[in-house]
């Protein structure tokens, strides 16, 4: 089983890199990821990220009901 978590892109990597990365706001917790799968996000946007790379991008309610559900679950603090 996969597991695949949203994330809020805050900060896009420099141009020219190797691999397109990024900083994600996963609820709270700041992670860097790859965004090579998801060439056309923006800062903003939010994607589903699986084993450090953003897979793909989803609207911002779908996100939120995700981490409602993660909290509900106690996965994620509240706040």
């Amino acid at each position: 089983m996969c597991l695949g978590i949203p994330a809020k892109i805050i900060e896009l990597g420099e141009a020219g890199a190797t691999l397109p990365m990024g900083r994600v706001d996963f609820g709270g917790a700041i992670r860097e990821v790859c965004l090579a799968y998801v060439p056309e996000a923006v800062v903003g946007d939010y994607v589903v990220v699986h084993v450090g790379f953003a897979i793909s991008r989803i609207d911002e309610e779908e996100a939120q009901q995700t981490f409602t559900l993660m909290r509900e679950a106690g996965i994620l603090p509240e706040g």
